[in-house]
């Protein structure tokens, strides 16, 4: 959306939709959360494979060009289709990694949105 100054001129600002920052900042929380999971050697190489199969999945739900509001989209139907595919996958654990795995996929996949902004 572009914004009027008080002159006239028009600000190339745009305004993210609280729904777009509210799962952004759970999509940071979560990957964060992933990190730190990520440390257990134990545990490591599942939680890996998990966000591979979920990244591989939001591409070729969302594809290569996509928006934020796309993408936050996506994440309303999210729990259906990654429990799906994580049961697929059959990597020990995956009930309890579910929620993490997959807001950290969503924001690793997120950084390719054509408005994205650190």
């Amino acid at each position: 959306m572009l914004l009027e100054a008080g002159g006239g001129a028009r600000l190339g600002s745009r305004v993210v939709s609280p729904d777009v920052a509210s799962v952004r900042l759970e999509w940071e929380d979560a990957y964060r959360r992933f990190g730190e999971a990520s440390r257990d050697e134990a545990r490591e190489d599942g939680l890996r494979r998990q966000l591979r199969t979920l990244l591989d999945e939001l591409r070729r739900r969302v594809g290569g060009t996509f928006t934020l509001a796309e993408l936050a989209a996506e994440y309303g139907s999210a729990d259906t289709w990654s429990r799906n595919a994580l049961s697929e996958l059959g990597s020990p654990g995956w009930p309890r990694t579910l929620t993490l795995v997959e807001g950290a996929a969503f924001h690793v996949y997120s950084r390719g949105a054509v408005d994205y902004r650190p």
